[in-house]
């Protein structure tokens, strides 16, 4: 029997790898610190899930049933998996046949009074609070976006400043918000400003995860408090229970810093390293890649592929789509100037390594954060979700990266990017004065990015007080109810 000292958390990742992964490195840390931690997942998910967790004893995993959804074979339990965007909204409402299992875990570990002092959550599984409410467990949400796109999309819900822009291109206003750029309604995420029919199915999703979100026991962020320009106490006033932001990241440093995780990435395919440790020049390279959710035409891969070989940057481009195949003879004039992968690849060891100098990305925040995290800067182009505030901030808020140019039609609309455009954002990111100043800010920001984790930093302080936090709510429970144990 442990002692109420020794909580126990449940983490519930939403199924899809960039809103899985930071959890995972949550998972890492708080099982280091001593912490039991289980981990809810599907099956098709749990084989990786178990492999990058496998060294920490203190971390387990319990797997419940995922529905099959209409049009899509059976095992299809990741969004990686889904043919197209399409399907997005379907996988979210199969979520919530997740709940009744869900529940059937909580009240197994009430049966054997092991019940958890918190459950984490993602924040597209908004149901999972009132599961946890008749548990008595508190619950906190897990967004994967940075606490300035977590507020300003909450600000937008609130004030709602679309409906009253005599332009899409005019800046907008958002009352107790401190904004480090201007912002205007072509720039909001889509989603936002679109779903205003309140019968809609998918505006009653969100608003129904929205509604658990703001009644929830805290917000776990990806982030750290001096990439955040002071916006924490400003988020923290729409949740009116008093729930607080906690700012721990980037919490895939703590594995680097104290050493827990096992070698990285051994199974990443040699030509692709060996292509990075044969580049002379330090900082030469632009590692390119968009993500594991946007699709790209194939004829937009064409422009790309074109306007990175007319940059004359050496660059490694990561490609999804099964479908493209590059112009013809491009491949054999990049031979040694350039490299066109299409297996999975360790993004983080490549951000990480010597050679690679600038990303192009779509500027997810879990790739900003990592970009930062590694000094390298960015050459923005948001696609979906938050993605355009996440640009914002890095080109503008933080002189981090710099913004593609784009075409825009009469209503703001982003249309497709062309092979001119991206070869000049190569270059001046690359070569240009202003990707330097951006090179050095990014190379500052990291710096602070590990000095956050590291012992007295801000998410190294703020992980010791959740954790604390953790431990005097279980004492509670203990006092209150000494016949359960905590485990």
């Amino acid at each position: 029997m442990a002692s109420p000292q020794a909580p126990h958390v449940v983490i519930f990742p939403f199924m899809s790898q960039g809103h899985t992964l930071p959890l995972l490195d949550l998972s890492k840390a708080l099982s280091h610190r001593k912490i039991k931690v289980t981990i809810i997942t599907t099956p098709a998910n749990a084989k990786s899930i178990g492999q990058d967790t496998e060294n920490h004893p203190n971390i387990g995993l319990v797997e419940i049933p995922f529905p099959i959804i209409h049009g899509l074979p059976q095992g299809t339990e990741n969004t990686s998996q889904l043919p197209s965007m399409e399907f997005f909204f379907p996988f979210l409402m199969a979520t919530k046949q997740l709940q009744k299992p869900f529940e059937q875990v909580l009240q197994g570990m009430s049966v054997s009074k092991s019940l958890p002092i918190c459950v984490i959550s993602d924040f597209f599984l908004g149901w999972t609070l009132s599961s946890c409410q008749a548990f008595g467990v508190p619950r906190l949400v897990f967004h994967g976006m940075c606490v300035l796109s977590m507020a300003i999309c909450k600000s937008v819900c609130v004030h709602m400043p679309h409906t009253k822009a005599k332009s899409v291109l005019d800046p907008i206003d958002l009352p107790g918000l401190k904004l480090p750029f201007d912002l205007s309604v072509s720039e909001l995420p889509a989603q936002l400003i679109q779903a205003t029919d309140q019968n809609d199915p998918f505006f009653q999703f969100m608003s129904d995860v929205g509604q658990a979100d703001c009644n929830s026991w805290g917000v776990v962020v990806n982030s750290f408090e001096e990439l955040e320009s002071g916006t924490v106490s400003s988020f923290e006033t729409f949740y009116e229970n008093g729930a607080r932001a906690w700012c721990m990241g980037p919490l895939f440093l703590y594995d680097k810093i104290e050493g827990i995780n096992k070698p990285i990435s051994q199974n990443q395919p040699n030509k692709l390293i060996q292509f990075l440790n044969d580049q002379v020049t330090l900082g030469s390279v632009l590692y390119v890649s968009f993500g594991t959710q946007a699709d790209l035409t194939d004829a937009q891969l064409d422009q790309v592929g074109l306007g990175l070989e007319e940059a004359l940057v050496p660059f490694l481009l990561v490609v999804r789509s099964t479908t493209w195949s590059p112009p013809n003879g491009l491949e054999e004039r990049l031979k040694g100037k350039g490299m066109i992968v299409r297996e999975w690849v360790d993004q983080r060891r490549i951000l990480s390594h010597r050679a690679v100098g600038g990303f192009f990305s779509h500027c997810g925040w879990n790739s900003v954060i990592e970009s930062i995290s590694a000094g390298v800067p960015i050459l923005a182009w948001p696609m979906i979700a938050e993605q355009s505030l996440n640009a914002k901030l890095v080109a503008e808020g933080l002189g981090a990266g710099l913004g593609i140019r784009k075409s825009h039609d009469d209503l703001g609309s982003r249309i497709e990017v062309s092979r001119q455009a991206i070869c000049e954002g190569v270059r001046e990111l690359m070569e240009g004065e202003k990707g330097r100043d951006a090179r050095e800010r990014a190379q500052a920001l990291g710096r602070v990015a590990w000095r956050a984790v590291q012992e007295g930093g801000s998410s190294h302080q703020a992980l010791n007080k959740f954790i604390d936090h953790l431990c005097a709510f279980s004492s509670q429970l203990f006092t209150k109810n000494p016949n359960m144990i905590i485990l």
